[in-house]
């Protein structure tokens, strides 16, 4: 199954997913893109960029037997994705335990309360509201069994919750200002017919025939289509996953994580910036002090950049600062500090654009820290 639903040689060679796969489906009342996000933790800063574009979250969860504890143990992947999934502003999650149909399992109630219990308070521990923001539910993947349809009586008996596209219709989405100033970050470029550039809306419309600026080059370009899903739509809201093909740039001139964004109400381009961030877990022994040195993943930005100051940690208890200076923290600490990287970056405050404002930082391949922009800082270009 999984050979046919890979899509490009690696996949199939490795029998994991690399790329963040796209995919459209319906419901009645919905249109969805669904991202693909690998679970390989060599693969995480491409986890990222899936998280940072998605609203819901669906953790998949095998309930045979020993999947489960793979994945959720201590290095396994399931908590850095949850943790990650968090930090990226997917505010609601559902909880799908897959497999339900293994001979090891067989829609057993008992396997699955037992997985529901333990990743209670792991979801809680990861900053998740589980009465309102988390929802549990069985499934079998490959019968496609509470999918769609809910599951028959004679196969599980125990279940009168929703199907999955039940409850994927009933989430409420994250609210986002069509009206307000455009703002594209691009994941990625080609060439057809001109230049392309993809990314998801992130707040403000965009129309056929548009004047933008692709942000920090300070690029003016025209929009000459849109396109939505696979298809041409003469205008798109936010929320939406778009292609758009401009003219006046070319596709070498284009990196990933640099913003379309409204001639009107440019996007700030910086390279430094006042941060609030937690630290998760760094590795062996090190301490996070002013020179402290991490990958940035902000939106599609991914950029090496340096802790040049330490301003003030906070206490987690009262969420004040605490009085005295502070020199160096370790794990589970948060901490205001000030962010530097080389080359100019497309942020927004936290407040003004969550999506635009939240990060994680990674070291060798884990990640350490998660945050927010707090403040850009008095060097920013306009």
């Amino acid at each position: 199954m999984a050979y046919i639903m890979d899509t490009n040689e690696e996949e199939r060679i490795k029998g994991i997913t690399v790329e963040v796969g796209r995919a459209h489906f319906e419901t009645e009342t919905t249109r969805f893109t669904i991202l693909d996000a690998p679970g390989h933790k060599s693969y995480v800063p491409n986890m990222i960029s899936g998280a940072s574009q998605a609203d819901i979250g669906i953790l998949v969860i095998a309930a045979r037997k020993g999947e489960f504890e793979t994945g959720y143990e201590r290095g396994g992947q399931t908590r850095e994705h949850v943790q990650l999934a968090k930090t990226l502003g997917v505010s609601k999650l559902l909880v799908v335990v897959n497999k339900m149909d293994d001979p090891t399992v067989n829609w057993s109630k008992e396997r699955y309360d037992e997985i529901e219990a333990k990743m209670i308070p792991f979801l809680r521990s990861s900053g998740y509201n589980v009465k309102k923001d988390v929802q549990f539910l069985p499934i079998s993947g490959l019968l496609g069994a509470n999918m769609k349809t809910r599951v028959e009586k004679s196969v599980c008996p125990w279940w009168n919750g929703p199907c999955l596209f039940e409850a994927l219709d009933a989430i409420e989405v994250p609210p986002r200002d069509p009206k307000g100033p455009f703002r594209m970050p691009i994941i990625d470029k080609f060439k057809d017919m001109g230049t392309v550039v993809m990314g998801r809306a992130e707040s403000g419309t965009v129309t056929e025939g548009d004047s933008l600026l692709v942000m920090p080059n300070k690029t003016r370009v025209k929009v000459v289509a849109v396109y939505c899903d696979e298809n041409k739509v003469r205008r798109a809201g936010p929320g939406e996953n778009l292609r758009v093909r401009l003219s006046g740039i070319d596709d070498e001139d284009i990196l990933a994580g640099f913003v379309m964004s409204s001639v009107a109400k440019p996007i700030a381009s910086v390279t430094e910036f006042v941060a609030q961030l937690q630290i998760l877990e760094l590795l062996d022994n090190a301490i996070f002090t002013a020179g402290y040195k991490a990958v940035l993943h902000i939106h599609s930005v991914v950029e090496e950049c340096e802790i040049v100051e330490l301003l003030k940690q906070i206490d987690p208890k009262t969420k004040k600062p605490m009085k005295k200076k502070v020199l160096f923290v370790k794990n589970g600490a948060v901490i205001v500090c000030r962010v530097q990287v080389n080359n100019l970056i497309c942020i927004e405050k936290f407040t003004d654009f969550p999506q635009l404002g939240r990060f994680t930082l990674r070291t060798e391949g884990k990640t350490v820290a998660v945050g927010k922009v707090i403040d850009l800082s008095s060097g920013s270009t306009f």
